[in-house]
């Protein structure tokens, strides 16, 4: 038997469009509510939420079979921690702040098996062979491994070719950061950041990679969608929730 297949791989190469939303409450229960509400697939942030191995294992756990496919951002492309996430359980992973093609490379030898890479062997222990009902997962895993890069300085915009070369699944560009870099903190939709995520998405785009792109203002989407995204997100489940929050406390204070 062989590993699970990954829904969002397959998607991503067949050029299907995905939506999907930001999980940075750190909660299984609250993602175990966002994987009812018809998103494309979900992302457990590791970076900038208050996760660690233990509360991303507990999520994947109630996102596992639903419709929403399970994506993890780890904190840093370090093997040691890409090993834990896998053998967790995750297939999808977003690696943040990826500068150059051999980073690039590295971070992708991190998720495959020798042969390919330098994924320590320990899966039978682990969700990711169901603990061990899965005989033929070291054989297989590989294959159904989904990469997401995250390109987001401008360093990483003039490497973009050879990060490009690695075969990633798809090459995700954060807006945030970037205006950081280009010298407009906070000004993710600052024309000239926008310009910026743009150009990028098309140049992701035609080199035959599927692009990604964050944000909730719904223009931006539209053309981000235009230039070439298909790996979206669309929301944020903080944001939600402290939104709908602060609109109850100010109506009725």
């Amino acid at each position: 038997m062989p590993a699970a297949p990954n829904r969002l791989k397959a998607r991503l190469a067949a050029g299907e469009t995905v939506y999907g939303s930001w999980l940075g409450m750190a909660d299984p229960y609250v993602a175990e509510m966002a994987g009812t509400c018809g998103f494309d697939w979900l992302l457990i942030d590791g970076e900038h939420a208050p996760n660690d191995l233990r509360s991303i294992s507990a999520q994947l756990a109630v996102l596992r079979g639903g419709a929403s496919d399970a994506v993890v951002r780890v904190p840093v492309g370090e093997a040691w921690l890409i090993k834990q996430m896998l053998d967790a359980g995750a297939q999808s992973l977003m690696v943040p702040m990826v500068e150059t093609g051999a980073q690039a490379q590295a971070v992708y030898q991190a998720t495959r098996y020798p042969g390919a890479g330098v994924r320590g062997i320990g899966s039978s222990l682990a969700r990711a062979s169901m603990f061990s009902a899965v005989p033929d997962y070291l054989t297989t895993a590989d294959d159904q491994i989904c990469l997401i890069l995250q390109v987001e300085s401008l360093t990483a915009l003039e490497n973009l070719d050879d990060i490009l070369k690695v075969p990633a699944d798809c090459v995700f560009v954060g807006p945030s950061d970037l205006a950081a870099d280009m010298g407009h903190l906070g000004g993710a939709s600052h024309p000239e950041v926008k310009a910026k995520v743009l150009e990028t998405l098309a140049r992701i785009k035609a080199a035959g990679r599927a692009a990604g792109i964050l944000t909730t203002e719904e223009d931006y989407i539209a053309e981000a969608r235009q230039a070439g995204a298909r790996f979206i997100g669309v929301a944020i489940d903080v944001l939600l929730y402290v939104q709908a929050m602060r609109t109850a406390a100010a109506r009725f204070k």
